[in-house]
């Protein structure tokens, strides 16, 4: 690729048409986003097909993920907070300092690597022990963990560094990426499982040389002559006004990935009280049928960021407002259409995941209600991911700690003790009552703070918020 044709791809950014743009930057993302659902269920199935020791090598594995949603979320730290930034620069026309948040973030990715490596292999078994495993499964979790840590720089570099890619509008590149850790996963998986009789020992492995096929990619096209934004070496020198404000912005999507394990631990513990197994692994698949649902939103909100970022930073405010009202009503409109498949049918979300009667009878109804705030949630899916794409990271900071952290785990635990006299429902209902109110008071709340501020984006032309 040519230095014009290359500059061209990112100069699209500001001068395409938005709707055109969108469509094509959102689609490689949305399919990347179901690859990588396929890539997380594979594996599973193949544990779980490990004859003899199947059932408990999926719920060792299961508990790993906790942990593994730790490392991830520490790459979002890195990488969903710089990659904006670098936009916005590329938006200003300041390539330089752009690559050097890129280099800073290649620095910091590699030493979190090391750290986390380290955590892992000195307290590997007394934090999957605190997750819940078992003296029956604790065997299988550290097989699984005690290979996959010492890949957590392979980890890092995937998810942290891939963000650059569609930064600069690569969408179709970025997708690879994850076909490509995706498509060997699948084919090594049975390879190291079945043929070397590794087991879950030869699941961890295929995960982290795939990871590390990817990670790989990813550092030859941000070293070769396709990308905008290259990797140097005179900018991994740790620099204050590049990596700061990058952890700052990134603080957002760090506590929406790590406190997913918090929620899910407060969820299950309430439902386990109150009603038993079933409701346990009621809560299994209502969580995965929300993310399932909503995960064409992340698609398209991955896919406005690098048009509103670089709009942002070229001070093209007309073009920054003309993204935000697309993603907004797409968002908007995408989410009110599920929920009204999952009011009017949600047996057949449930069955995706699980067909055993009393279950599907029980998960069915219980997903009426734990959906039932769903229909507004694009508001919320729009205006918090637009606070991150212009550099606000202290809305989008307090937006992701308020949902989950300030209401969310409060609300859990509160609906059971108060609900059923108010109301007469039962504790079991009230608990699961608590997502929709969270999600009600989140996207009043959201929308409110986006609107007041997003009226005032016209005069704060150039301004980067830290």
């Amino acid at each position: 690729m040519t230095e014009m044709k290359r500059q061209n791809e990112t100069d699209s950014l500001g001068t395409e048409r938005i709707g055109k743009l969108l469509f094509r930057l959102s689609m490689p993302a949305i399919a990347a986003q179901l690859v990588n659902l396929l890539y997380n269920v594979v594996d599973r199935m193949y544990i779980g097909h490990i004859e003899g020791i199947g059932k408990l090598a999926l719920t060792g594995v299961g508990i790993c993920l906790p942990l593994i949603l730790l490392i991830s979320a520490f790459a979002a730290l890195v990488g969903m907070g710089a990659a904006p930034r670098a936009s916005i620069y590329l938006g200003k026309d300041e390539k330089e300092n752009a690559e050097g948040i890129l280099g800073n973030s290649f620095v910091l990715l590699l030493g979190v690597s090391v750290i986390l490596t380290i955590v892992f292999l000195v307290f590997g078994k007394k934090l999957l022990m605190t997750f819940g495993a078992s003296e029956n499964t604790i065997g299988y979790a550290m097989q699984y963990m005690g290979i996959y840590c010492i890949g957590t720089m392979f980890v890092q570099m995937t998810i942290g560094l891939n963000p650059f890619i569609s930064a600069q509008g690569f969408a179709k590149y970025s997708m690879l990426t994850v076909c490509i850790g995706a498509g060997c996963n699948i084919i090594l998986d049975p390879i190291f499982i079945f043929g070397f009789k590794m087991g879950v020992r030869g699941a961890a492995l295929a995960t982290i040389l795939s990871q590390a096929v990817s990670a790989i990619w990813i550092l030859r096209f941000l070293t070769g002559k396709k990308t905008t934004l290259r990797l140097k070496m005179s900018n991994m020198k740790l620099r204050k006004e590049w990596y700061i404000p990058s952890l700052a912005l990134g603080l957002a999507p760090f506590i929406m990935q790590s406190t997913e394990s918090l929620i899910s631990v407060c969820f299950n513990s309430s439902l386990l009280k109150y009603g038993g197994d079933i409701a346990v692994g009621s809560m299994t698949i209502l969580s995965s049928v929300m993310q399932f649902a909503l995960m064409p939103l992340q698609g398209v909100t991955q896919g406005a960021q690098p048009i509103i970022s670089y709009n942002y930073g070229a001070e093209n405010m007309e073009r920054v407002k003309q993204a935000f009202r697309l993603l907004f009503t797409i968002c908007l409109s995408y989410s009110m259409v599920i929920w009204l498949f999952v009011m009017i049918m949600p047996g057949v979300f449930v069955k995706i995941f699980n067909n055993d009667p009393q279950l599907l009878t029980f998960a069915s109804r219980a997903l009426r209600i734990y959906m039932g705030a769903t229909g507004i949630f694009g508001i919320q899916m729009a205006c918090q991911n637009t606070f991150i794409a212009i550099g606000n990271a202290k809305s989008s900071l307090f937006l992701a700690l308020f949902r989950k952290v300030f209401v969310l785990v409060p609300l859990i635990y509160l609906m059971p003790a108060i609900l059923p006299g108010l109301l007469y429902v039962d504790k079991t209902t009230a608990v699961f009552m608590a997502e929709p109110v969270a999600d009600f008071i989140a996207v009043v709340t959201t929308a409110t703070m986006f609107f007041i501020q997003f009226r005032k984006i016209g005069s704060k032309k150039g301004e980067l918020h830290q």
